[in-house]
């Protein structure tokens, strides 16, 4: 039942090239940017990420970008990478855009085992009928794109309303970042990095956690636990350096008066 391992780079040792992995956080909110950084560490490449975003040009994600590392990403919002928009338009990244609802309960959906959902998010659009570019070539023509879905008209209390079916994601892998976590892998988000962490852990087969704050098993209110122990593998304790070494994506102030 104790599930702490002594390093990152062991947590990650067994993620092979060209997995999958679920990752947690929003923008750079919440990323497992330790775990990311022991994998980039390991040459480890030919991956498939499912997250939110793709962190930013030197954070996050963006390091394995950076280096060549993913080979596809599935997400919802990439506007805050410069790398991201390159590899995309050259041909060199395959990229499956999601509405960033559906891609939530894609991946809870995963982690429940619900194999597909029916939702009205992108009915009418690219997103159901199918034609959005998922990988262009170096010429700038696309060569892979997303495939028609499936429809069906529902009875709703509205009436009669169209809807889009949706398969479930699960990752071979989950990474995840927790602000306390106990030794048998129950986890607790702090404010908004209580994002896409619990999905990411929930969808992946194996779950690895890295959290800032270890406490002994029976410290955690079971009522304050966001991600039971039952989704998570191996629990990666962050020393205090790494745990306060966060990062802002933008900062916004007001001029003085």
């Amino acid at each position: 039942m104790d599930k702490v391992v002594s390093t990152a780079a062991e947590a990650v040792a067994d993620i092979p090239d060209g997995a999958t992995l679920s990752v947690g956080g929003f923008g750079l909110c919440g990323i497992p940017a330790v775990l990311i950084q022991a994998l980039l560490e390991a040459g480890t490449t030919d991956l498939e990420v499912v997250a939110n975003n793709c962190g930013v040009d030197d954070w996050g994600l963006g390091l394995l970008l950076a280096h060549k590392r993913i080979r596809r990403m599935v997400s919802s919002y990439v506007g805050e990478n410069r790398e991201f928009a390159r590899q995309y338009l050259s041909g060199e990244l395959e990229v499956e855009l999601t509405p960033q609802g559906t891609l939530a309960e894609r991946m809870r959906a995963g982690g429940s085992g619900i194999p597909a959902f029916f939702t009205a998010t992108g009915v009418g659009t690219q997103v159901a009928e199918g034609g959005l570019p998922w990988r262009y070539d170096s010429s700038g023509d696309v060569v892979v794109s997303s495939p028609r879905k499936q429809t069906q008209s529902f009875h709703t209390a509205e009436g009669p309303r169209e809807f889009v079916l949706e398969h479930a994601i699960v990752a071979g892998f989950g990474l995840v970042r927790a602000w306390k976590g106990d030794r048998h892998g129950n986890l607790v988000y702090r404010n908004s990095a209580r994002n896409f962490n619990p999905l990411a852990a929930m969808c992946g087969r194996v779950t690895v956690a890295e959290v800032e704050q270890l406490v002994e098993p029976g410290e955690l209110d079971p009522n304050e636990v966001h991600t039971p122990g039952a989704f998570v593998h191996r629990v990666v304790v962050l020393t205090p350096e790494q745990a306060a070494d966060k990062r802002t994506e933008k900062r916004t102030v007001r001029e003085r008066v």
